[in-house]
């Protein structure tokens, strides 16, 4: 059961035990007044159909414990004492008055990550920038003049793609096999705990392939024949030990095994399959590969990038508008970005009300598909034009500027990533779940734009500060965005 309450008492009226009151300038009181909690409590409510039962907690103390959490990089049970040692983060969570013991268990941060789905964080991610827009129009009086101009494409968008690998151990074939013929033996060993008596127990020669597994990965320089030799060992046991399952399975339900172990079962067989036919065939590459057992949605990822050719994880899209980062597409298997242009340009017509006027995205986005198509709606795609260059030098060199411009303001996309990654734990996303690890990336995100609209006073600022030092006769361009400034900065 769910009893709807997002509003509480005025940061005055928090009651404080030991005297005083809260900071109306703390930087948590400042998140809470912009969040949008009718719209999080709207969704929130779902998860709760049954007018029964003990009152669930309320979405702000979901919402703004994961976003604690996500904001200062802490793990569950952190979360929790953090929250009961400081008075701003228990006002936060909409906690009417100090108290010394912990609102939660650190347990429930699970349950919190399940009911917030990611669709529901992306709507809410909606609201606040319909928020932050209704704000900039009424504060701006030359925005709206502009918008009675009718000017048909307006701002700039800024797309790309990356990586969040997922918190697994680095994949080999030698150990996957081993852990996989690990879970089976474990699994014969409670099914045989409840088959009768007169059962006898299989012979799994568990201490016979731990020898063979030592004895290949303790080499310093293994052949392939070699390599090949212990992988066919490892699948002659776990198909000896999936066998010994298949006829236990005749007396002993498998319903006796629970749903983790069960899950298990499934992706080992699942594994053996795509592993003996990779050594059948002597390929190196197969359609869905496996690489974790515990996280069977996670893929590899061959991003060809200088750290890693290949990572494993989860591939998402984003786009950046005026600081402001959302996630577009979010998948656990590798695809085409340049083939999500289109409909992020879309996107960016219903938030807008227009097309962009330039649009920013590296080589893989500028297919001839797409050139034309923002074309015939007057859009700028940013790059290297089709066809030879002018040969008037004037015009030849005005085009080199524009394409160094142009990939000064993609560099935007780029800091997002480095920030989301560096800062707030985009570089290993430790949910075990898919749907959780959805959850995480998309309340990494939220956090990042609630810190940009959270110094969003002191960037106007600087950007004022910045422009009166920029001279137009002395630039080749004038900025025209919080994006160009970068640029600017550069040349001065």
């Amino acid at each position: 059961m769910y009893q709807p309450k997002y509003q509480q008492l005025t940061f005055e009226n928090f009651h404080l035990p030991f005297g005083g009151k809260l900071d109306p300038e703390n930087r948590w009181v400042k998140l809470a007044n912009m969040i949008p909690w009718h719209v999080a409590e709207k969704l929130y409510v779902r998860n709760f159909p049954s007018k029964r039962g003990a009152p669930a907690l309320t979405v702000r103390m979901a919402l703004g414990s994961l976003i604690i959490k996500e904001k200062l990089g802490l793990s569950d049970l952190e979360t929790v004492e953090q929250v009961k040692e400081n008075p701003y983060l228990q006002y936060f969570i909409g906690l009417e008055s100090y108290q010394y013991e912990s609102p939660f268990d650190a347990s429930m941060l699970t349950h919190f990550r399940k009911r917030l789905k990611h669709a529901d964080l992306a709507t809410l991610q909606e609201e606040l920038l319909k928020q932050h827009r209704e704000q900039a129009c009424r504060k701006s009086k030359d925005e709206d003049d502009d918008a009675g101009s009718g000017s048909a494409n307006k701002g700039q968008l800024i797309v790309d793609a990356t990586c969040a690998p997922a918190d697994i151990a680095y994949p080999t074939d030698i150990g996957l096999l081993n852990e996989a013929r690990e879970k089976t033996e474990k699994i014969i060993d409670q099914l045989h705990a409840n088959a009768p008596e007169k059962l006898g127990k299989p012979r799994t020669y568990r201490r016979r392939a731990r020898k063979d597994f030592l004895a290949a990965i303790m080499k310093r320089n293994l052949s392939k024949q070699a390599l090949r030799r212990a992988l066919l060992k490892q699948l002659q046991y776990i198909g000896r030990n999936l066998k010994h399952i298949e006829k236990l399975s005749e007396t002993v339900p498998l319903t006796l095994l629970t749903a983790r172990w069960y899950r298990h079962l499934l992706v080992v067989s699942e594994l053996y399959r795509q592993q003996m036919e990779l050594y059948r065939t002597g390929s190196k590459s197969i359609s869905d590969r496996l690489v974790s057992i515990s996280q069977p949605h996670v893929r590899p990822l061959v991003r060809g990038k200088a750290a890693a050719r290949t990572e494993f994880g989860m591939k998402l899209s984003i786009s950046v508008v005026d600081g402001l980062s959302l996630p577009e597409r979010m998948s656990w298997s590798n695809y085409n970005e340049g083939c999500d242009l289109v409909r992020d340009i879309e996107r960016y017509q219903e938030r807008y009300g227009s097309y962009p006027e330039s649009v920013h995205a590296d080589k893989i986005y500028r297919t001839k598909a797409n050139r034309m198509w923002c074309k015939a709606r007057g859009i700028r795609l940013s790059g290297v034009p089709l066809g030879r260059p002018p040969k008037d030098e004037e015009k030849n060199r005005e085009r080199r500027r524009q394409i160094r411009r142009d990939e000064g303001i993609r560099n935007a996309v780029e800091g997002k990533f480095g920030q989301a990654k560096r800062r707030y734990g985009l570089n290993r996303v430790m949910a075990r779940l898919a749907e959780s690890s959805k959850t995480v990336v998309s309340i990494i995100f939220l956090v990042m734009n609630l810190d940009r609209l959270l110094a969003s006073s002191f960037l106007r600022l600087f950007e004022w500060m910045l422009l009166a030092f920029c001279d137009r006769r002395t630039l080749s361009f004038w900025p025209t965005s919080p994006v160009e400034v970068y640029s600017c900065s550069s040349m001065v």
